[in-house]
This record gives structure tokens, C-alpha cells and sequence, in this order.
């Protein structure tokens, strides 16, 4: 069972000083059990940056119009049911499942704040600077704001699918991103900018290697990667190789879209 000491001598030596800005991807899961829970998570992080951040997605109020822009990994008119279903945001709304329990816990902690983004919020503690940067049409600003701050991604347990600072890297290298319509309490709204598949990222990995850091916890792996160099390795691996993040996943509506305009 890992505890709150665990934490503190790995976030030690990854080179966490109290002083960092991270964005936080943790799978629980992975991780096994804690004493404490997240609670432990969460004072061991406290404890060892200034600045934390998480995504708290959520879908429920995606809505999908009967027409709208081609490529856009949709097929228009099959998505009355889920139109029906839909629900308007609000900043209490519960994060979607796959996004897991560390992110449910973070943006509930009393000194966390929220964004209203309808499908693509993020929460932080300290972090209100940075949380002012999101809006509608730029989704990822904050991740701009840490990459400046000279913050750094944190992985928990968990893999570059969930890290979606590389989403950013991807914006920023020209690749093709979606529109997406929410419903809000001010009614349906549209949100440009919104990302594709994931599942091919964890081909950036091996171009990490001379700026990651690794610690061993219990039998879990985390990384700290500073932003910065996160992101202008991906650009550029990305202009040089536009598919190194496209997944294999046969039928992929996001990654084939984005295929087609490489073609």
C-alpha cells in the first residue's frame, strides 16, 4: 500500500521542489491502493508544486446538429437520442468516467476552481491565472500559460494518451482539429478547436527520453516532462512526420479525418 511518504521521496526525485506548475494525469487504477486515497495524492502534490492543474471533461452536453462542416469526424442526422439526452453544463457537473476518479476528487477540493467550458473545463488549485486564459475558442490556453511558466506535465500511473497538452502541440503544428456544440445555460453554443483521437500518443514517448523524468512508485511508473520541451519536440516531430500520433485503429473518424488532409 503506497503512502503519503511514497509520494513525497518520488516527487522528490523527479525533481518536484515546491516551486512547480503541473498538469496532472493520474490513473488510480494503476497507481493501486493508498492510504488515504486521494486525499494523499492530492497533500503530497500540495506539498510539492505551486501550481496544479487537471482536465475535468465532460460530454453530456455535446449536441449534434443534422448538418454541419464535412470532415468532421461526424455523421450528421444519427445523433437524435444522444441530442435528447443531452444536458446543459454546469460547473458542478460530474466529469466523464473515462477521465476516472483523481479528477472527480481534484476539481471537489476546496481550493479548487473550475472553467466553464461546456465539454472541455479544466480545474486548479493556484491556478486562476492560468484558468483565465480558456475560453470557447481557445480551449488549451492554459497549457500555453504553464508552458510559459516553465510548467511541467505530470504522469501518474498514467500514459500520453490522457495527456492532452499534446493536443496543444498538435494545434500548434497545424494539424486538423473539430467543432463540437454544447448546451449551456445560455443556450447552445459552438466550440472550435476541439481534439482528436488519442490513442496514437504514446508514440512521442521514445522522443522524451532526453528530458523526461522517471520514478519508480510501488509498482506504478511517474514522469514529469517539462512542458515547454514537451511541446517543441511534438511540433516538430509532428511537421516532420505528420502521422507519428495517428492511431491504427481501423475506421478511426478522427484520425482518418485528419488523414485526408495530409494526402
Amino acid at each position: 500500500m503506497l503512502k503519503y511518504h511514497d509520494f513525497i521521496h518520488a516527487f522528490r526525485e523527479i525533481g518536484l521542489t515546491g516551486k512547480n506548475r503541473v498538469i496532472i494525469h493520474a490513473s488510480m487504477n494503476t497507481l493501486g491502493e493508498i492510504a488515504g486515497g486521494i486525499d494523499t495524492i492530492l497533500g503530497a502534490l500540495l506539498a510539492n508544486c505551486e501550481t496544479l492543474i487537471t482536465p475535468t471533461f465532460t460530454s453530456r452536453p455535446m449536441i449534434v446538429p443534422q448538418t454541419g462542416p464535412p470532415n468532421n469526424a461526424l455523421s450528421y442526422g444519427e445523433y437524435d437520442k444522444q441530442n435528447q439526452l443531452a444536458e446543459f453544463f454546469h460547473p458542478d457537473m460530474p466529469v466523464d468516467p473515462e477521465m476516472g476518479p483523481f479528477a472527480e476528487a481534484f476539481y471537489k477540493h476546496p481550493d479548487a476552481h473550475r472553467t466553464t467550458h461546456p465539454l472541455l473545463s479544466l480545474a486548479g488549485i493556484n491556478a486562476d491565472d492560468a484558468l483565465a486564459m480558456q475560453s470557447l475558442e481557445t480551449p488549451f490556453a492554459p497549457i500555453r500559460w504553464l508552458a510559459d511558466s516553465d510548467g511541467d506535465v505530470l504522469l501518474l500511473g498514467d500514459t500520453h494518451v490522457s495527456n492532452i497538452s499534446l493536443h496543444y502541440a498538435e494545434k500548434l503544428a497545424g494539424q486538423k482539429q473539430f467543432i463540437r456544440w454544447a448546451l449551456t445555460p445560455r443556450g447552445a453554443v459552438v466550440c472550435p478547436s476541439y481534439p482528436g483521437c488519442s490513442l496514437g500518443f504514446p508514440a512521442i514517448e521514445t522522443h522524451l527520453s532526453g528530458v523526461a523524468r522517471h520514478a519508480q512508485l510501488n509498482t506504478s511508473i511517474i514522469e514529469l516532462i517539462p512542458l515547454r520541451d514537451l511541446i517543441h519536440i511534438t511540433v516538430g516531430r509532428l511537421r516532420a512526420a505528420p502521422e507519428t500520433m495517428l492511431c491504427n485503429r481501423p475506421g478511426c473518424p478522427y484520425c482518418d479525418a485528419v488523414r485526408s488532409t495530409l494526402s
